[in-house]
């Protein structure tokens, strides 16, 4: 494999990072996951502006996009893959031991993973922990990821694949790595980007394309919703068949059909919408 970092391509065995890079000891950095299908790319200009968005919140610098887009296509032409997971990783660089960041610039590592389509259904569990829709990195793209390591492990723990969080006043928020959209009296719903979730790519075209309504929601909506699905750069749109031991009847409901329908459609039609 094939690895951009800091400027070129690497080996794998030649791909290194400091150990002194904050995003290594502290958790500093950003990133964004990208869908690659045969050599191109899914929405790269909405993943990277995305990227500039949480760099600013971090206080991190721009990042150069014209080079992240040159180290995307670079990794994608030395690592061909059918269907692949992209990795671009922007930190705060080689840094001092502790919060304070260092002058030497920040680093960016590109990585492309074969992957393999997503089943068509998945079940859910919700989580006792939540998201605080007040913190300093709400709704950004960070490495900061350990709480949604412990929360999927326990989603494994049930059979499931993906955990749900609410956020601190008890409303639906979203998954570890994922969006979710739920359907109520025939109206689809998803909770705002003021709840404290990622503002997801996905989430954003599946607003955009089905008219989706961003409506503050319960935790326990999920209980009684008559459709629920998930949305994310792997996912696309999958539709949800169990929440915790609840089994959602008729799974893929009309509703979350014609959002995979549509989705797929327009996805197919557009490569970067």
């Amino acid at each position: 494999m094939q690895i951009w970092v800091n400027g070129g391509l690497r080996d794998t065995d030649a791909a290194q990072v400091s150990v002194l890079d904050h995003g290594m000891t502290v958790g500093d950095g950003i990133f964004e996951t990208v869908k690659a299908e045969k050599g191109t790319t899914f929405a790269l200009t909405r993943h990277l502006a995305r990227l500039t968005r949480s760099a600013r919140g971090l206080g991190l610098p721009d990042p150069d996009l014209d080079e992240v887009r040159r180290a995307c296509a670079a990794v994608l032409d030395a690592n061909p893959v059918a269907l692949g997971r992209m990795r671009i990783t922007y930190t705060g660089g080689l840094s001092p031991l502790g919060s304070e960041r260092g002058d030497t610039g920040p680093t960016l590592v590109v990585a492309v993973g074969e992957t393999s389509r997503r089943p068509d259904t998945t079940a859910v569990v919700t989580v006792p922990w939540t998201r605080n829709e007040r913190s300093a990195v709400a709704g950004l793209k960070t490495t900061s990821y350990a709480e949604n390591v412990v929360a999927l492990a326990r989603a494994h723990q049930h059979g499931a694949t993906e955990a749900l969080f609410g956020n601190t006043v008890g409303a639906l928020c979203e998954g570890t790595g994922s969006n979710v959209f739920v359907v109520v009296d025939g109206q689809l719903h998803t909770p705002p980007l003021a709840s404290g979730c990622l503002a997801g790519i996905t989430r954003e075209l599946v607003v955009e394309w089905t008219g989706a309504q961003e409506t503050e929601l319960p935790l326990d909506v999920l209980a009684s919703a008559d459709e629920v699905f998930l949305t994310s750069t792997l996912r696309d749109v999958q539709a949800v068949h169990r929440v915790d031991g609840r089994e959602l009847t008729g799974t893929p409901g009309p509703v979350t059909a014609k959002a995979m329908r549509v989705f797929d459609e327009r996805a197919a039609s557009d490569l970067d919408p």
